[in-house]
Order: structure tokens, then C-alpha cells, then sequence
């Protein structure tokens, strides 16, 4: 496995909050941020290729057609942002 290096410039609350959890895992600040990276990459294309699956060949052409037809209703109450 080939290793690149990144100087990495986090908030100091950050860097506190990974360097405990990053004792509490027992590991190096370093293997645990690396660990973090990989984990969000890893869920991010995960994300990004199930939607790509779902929409298949769809594309938005119809979505304004179909917001047109949407009822000109108010929110209910709970949907309200306040």
C-alpha cells in the first residue's frame, strides 16, 4: 500500500475530541483520522452509487411537470419550519 502525506490544519476542539477518541481506540491520532477518512469515503460512494442505481436511466425532465401538478396547499403544522 502506497502512503501519500497531507498536512492536515483541524480546530484545536477537533483535534482534542480525535486525539481522546483515538486513545480510547488505542490507536495513533494519525491511524485513526486515516481510519475516519476511509470510513466517510467508503459512505459517501456507497451513497452516491445507490442513487445512481435507483435513478437508472431516469432523468429530471418530468419533475417540473410533476411540481406543476402538485396542490397549492399550506404545510400542516408539523411540516412548518419554524
Amino acid at each position: 500500500m502506497s502512503k501519500a502525506t497531507y498536512p492536515l490544519k483541524l480546530p484545536l476542539s477537533i483535534k482534542k475530541a480525535a486525539q481522546r477518541l483515538a486513545q480510547e481506540d488505542g490507536v495513533s491520532l494519525n491511524q485513526w483520522i486515516a481510519s475516519a477518512v476511509a470510513e466517510k469515503v467508503g459512505v459517501v460512494e456507497t451513497a452516491a452509487e445507490f442513487f445512481k442505481k435507483r435513478a437508472g436511466q431516469k432523468t429530471g425532465d418530468r419533475l417540473i411537470e410533476f411540481l406543476r401538478n402538485a396542490p397549492n396547499v399550506l404545510p400542516e403544522p408539523e411540516d412548518k419550519v419554524r
